[in-house]
């Protein structure tokens, strides 16, 4: 999880999505991966400005293992960007700077949101009903050449913030350098804002991030995790860093695979000598994170048959909405709670599986890592090597007289090379998801000329699925005809194969392959 929410990584995950999903990914900044796109940065940073010259942008450059704000800088040109041996020795990204954000006491903010993702099969994620607002510490203005250095007005980052002379430990959660986000809301309906859709688009931009994330995260798994062990394997609570726009438009910063827990911060007493002083914000919202995290993924629970787990569930189905987020809100559904609940009511909200109907369209990607599991053969790589690919190719029924296997060589040379070129790892050699994934698209490129590209792919995708559920089958049937032989009931053949109506029954479902092809048929045609 950590190597999937570095900044080039999540920065290429969320690319391809918006290669196939432009509309659905806008929530992202426009973002280049330094030093391999430097050149491309600068021609397009040239060619937008020659397009529309009143346009003066700011850049921000995020080092890609960088946390906690370190090394991070604006500039307003891409000749500004330090060269001196860094950037060859340390990638970065460099991003669109969002220089309208929301401003609340004209001060700056960001927003961690802590997400549980507490399954990959099935997927299941839980969002907090409340997070962090983190505040800069300087009235906000938009850049400029004499203020870009200014951190504490542009960077929200708390770890740099509070080494600021204004930065304000609260007491309470409404107030101060670090408040709760359900404080903002409040504050932003009392003005007439729309919270629920805020909150809508919210869960939107996690859902979609998250599905952008995982196809890769499963080639990963299941190198590691044995194939069937029982329970939940493993989870993991991630921090969205968010900001809003002027328009309350969200907008995804970053993810942290391992968000700070600390519930306290250090306060210097005399010179040299600190104590840790209780923070009533982080207690507000972390203890809780941690607490239904452990509810929700002991193992034991459903053993146990508690009726304090009963109890749990009734008071998250009673809980249903994220809007509560106002103190007075949330007191007028405690009262109306049964008494019998011991527990409080759940902070984290499922908002996956629940709204699985509305985001399936987009998990193109996930359904290609599952084709480029199935052909990785060896358990624990996590690369396709050539005969993999080439085995790939055969089963789809992808060749033809104008792509023959020579060409599909050629094809999974090139990309792999300039994919493996591009990793800091190499002690593991073949093609890779990423490289995999852009191989698919050159051949639904070849095969679907006249569709947009999400529907090349989804075609693509529906064509092979077909051709490996129909192979899936056969080998199915002559297996189970190969036994049948051995028991001197029936023999196999090679196509129509006589069984007895008995044998029928555990066959794969012929309908569903039908339905593989209707459903390929209708998105070719």
């Amino acid at each position: 999880m950590t190597e999937m929410v570095r900044k080039i990584t999540l920065s290429r995950a969320v690319r391809t999505m918006q290669d196939l999903f432009p509309l659905e990914y806008d929530f992202y900044p426009r973002s280049w991966i330094l030093p391999e796109e430097l050149s491309l940065f600068v021609a397009e940073v040239r060619m937008m400005k020659d397009s529309d010259p009143s346009w003066k942008p700011t850049f921000i450059v995020k080092p890609d293992g960088g946390c906690q704000g370190d090394g991070i800088y604006l500039i307003k040109d891409p000749s500004d960007i330090r060269l001196t041996g860094s950037i060859q020795s340390r990638p970065a990204v460099v991003q669109e700077y969002i220089c309208k954000p929301l401003l609340v006491d004209k001060l700056k903010f960001d927003i961690r949101l802590y997400v549980l993702l507490k399954s990959l099969e099935p997927l299941e994620i839980y969002i907090a009903k409340d997070g962090l607002s983190r505040f800069c510490t300087e009235p906000y203005q938009e850049p400029t050449l004499k203020n870009l250095h200014q951190v504490f007005m542009h960077l929200t980052n708390y770890s740099l913030n509070i080494h600021s002379g204004n930065f304000i430990h609260s007491d309470n959660v409404n107030t101060g350098s670090k408040r709760t986000f359900s404080s903002i809301l409040c504050r932003l309906s009392s003005r007439g804002a729309d919270v629920k859709k805020l909150w809508s688009d919210i869960i939107s931009l996690v859902i979609k991030t998250i599905i952008a994330l995982t196809p890769e995260l499963k080639v990963y798994y299941q190198s590691d995790i044995p194939a069937g062990k029982p329970g939940p394997t493993c989870f993991q609570i991630l921090g969205f860093d968010i900001l809003l726009m002027k328009n309350l438009k969200p907008m995804l910063l970053e993810v942290n695979a391992n968000p700070s827990m600390r519930i306290e911060h250090e306060q210097e007493l005399s010179p040299g000598v600190f104590e840790n002083v209780p923070s009533p914000v982080d207690e507000e919202v972390k203890v809780a994170v941690i607490r239904d995290t452990l509810r929700l993924v002991d193992p034991q629970k459903k053993k146990r048959k508690d009726p304090q787990c009963q109890t749990l569930q009734h008071v998250s189905e009673a809980n249903e909405e994220l809007s509560d987020t106002c103190p007075a809100n949330r007191a007028e559904n405690d009262a109306g709670r049964s008494p019998e609940a011991g527990l409080p009511s759940l902070c984290l909200k499922q908002v996956f599986p629940k709204y699985a109907k509305q985001f399936n369209y987009l998990r193109l990607v996930d359904r290609m890592a599952a084709l480029f599991i199935r052909f990785l053969g060896v358990k624990g790589t996590t690369k396709l090597g050539p005969t993999g690919f080439r085995t790939f190719i055969r089963n789809c029924k992808l060749s033809n007289s104008n792509f023959s296997m020579a060409s599909v060589d050629i094809l999974y040379i090139d990309i792999t090379r300039r994919w493996n070129s591009m990793a800091i790892d190499h002690k593991e050699s073949g093609m890779c998801l990423q490289a995999f994934v852009e191989a698919f698209f050159c051949l639904a490129q070849k095969k679907f000329k006249s569709l947009p590209l999400h529907k090349q792919v989804a075609s693509l995708i529906d064509f092979c699925e077909y051709h490996l559920a129909a192979l899936d089958e056969k080998r199915l049937v002559c297996g189970r005809g190969i036994m049948e032989h051995r028991r001197a009931v029936v023999p196999c053949q090679a196509d129509g194969l006589p069984l007895t109506p008995a044998a029928h029954a555990p066959l794969l479902n012929r309908t569903a392959t039908a339905s593989k092809l209707a459903d390929y048929r209708s998105h070719r045609y």
